[in-house]
């Protein structure tokens, strides 16, 4: 898949659902409204729709949500995308808030996972279920533990937030040492309506590296995982720290992906809304019509998001979560 860039989209992060059991201010609403489950594509047309993206080309498949381990049936998507390893598909990798780690990770290390992501903020309890409104912090550190247990290499991310935890992103880096995960930061974005005054709490990635800086020999590293991260490699500590950077340094001259949410709207970027609603045609045309569905979305693929901090309303109304980021 070329888009009209001469992209080659090779990456597809697919949210299975926008269900969340957490309820993070930078991403959602405290009271949120989710999908009736009728709107929602089966695991069965998942898959389905993971096999023509697997034949037009594509080599990596992200599962995201909402927490995709809320799915009921999880680990039967899992499974069977897990069977296409090494047949077209180079890897299958999952993006998690951890809550459900202790149950699954075993699951997910059998049916071929590697790699996973975990959003992580703070490692102060009451400063974690400030930020997720309700979580609980042993829960997901008991989660990362068993994930590594099992042998999933797990990468935290940390969306860095002013006033909230900028004071602990280089214990954070430590930690990670201490445990042999990588971090990633991320920039937080304009996505849909929250309570939370997004300027307030914005912090530029540029800054943070500087700070850090001062703290650790941070090494320019040309690692890539298929994702928007610049990699740094943290002398004497063994692991990697990621920027993620959609405001201050924009990263979309090498998009190689797309994004589909759990009702099979298919969005050629993050920051616009342009897409193709992928549902009906899979059910009344099948994998020819969604080729030459996926056909135009490539056509129209933006050349880069507009996100601005500083807008007055948010770069497209809906959240983080139904995207799957």
């Amino acid at each position: 898949m070329i888009d009209g860039f001469g992209r080659h989209i090779t990456y597809v992060r697919m949210s299975v659902t926008d269900r969340c059991d957490l309820r993070c201010r930078y991403c959602m609403a405290e009271k949120m409204t989710f999908l009736p489950r009728s709107d929602v594509l089966s695991l069965e047309e998942m898959v389905e729709l993971s096999d023509v993206f697997i034949a037009r080309g594509v080599k990596r498949i992200r599962l995201t949500g909402g927490e995709p381990l809320v799915r009921k049936g999880i680990d039967v998507l899992v499974g069977e995308l897990g069977k296409r390893i090494g047949k077209g598909l180079d890897e299958l990798t999952l993006t998690t808030n951890g809550t459900q780690l202790s149950r699954h990770s075993q699951m997910l290390f059998s049916a071929g996972i590697r790699r996973i992501n975990v959003s992580l903020d703070s490692r102060d309890p009451d400063r974690f279920r400030y930020i997720t409104r309700r979580g609980d912090l042993g829960q997901v550190l008991g989660g990362i533990k068993a994930a590594a247990t099992a042998g999933l290499n797990v990468k935290i991310n940390m969306v860095a937030l002013r006033g909230i935890n900028d004071d602990e992103i280089g214990s954070m880096l430590r930690w990670c040492g201490s445990e042999g995960h990588d971090l990633t930061l991320i920039e937080t974005m304009p996505l849909g309506e929250v309570e939370e005054d997004r300027t307030e709490h914005y912090l530029p990635l540029s800054d943070v590296r500087s700070l850090l800086e001062r703290q650790f020999d941070l090494i320019p590293s040309l690692a890539r995982t298929g994702g928007p991260a610049r990699y740094y490699e943290v002398d004497g500590m063994g692991i990697r720290l990621g920027l993620i950077t959609p405001l201050t340094h924009n990263f979309c001259d090498g998009c190689n992906r797309i994004r589909v949410a759990a009702t099979g709207t298919v969005f050629g970027c993050l920051g616009h809304d342009q897409k193709v609603e992928l549902r009906a045609i899979l059910r009344e045309g099948g994998a020819e019509a969604v080729t030459d569905a996926l056909d135009r979305l490539l056509a129209g693929k933006p050349r880069r998001h507009q996100f601005r901090i500083d807008a007055a309303r948010p770069a497209v109304e809906r959240h983080m979560s139904v995207t799957g980021g």
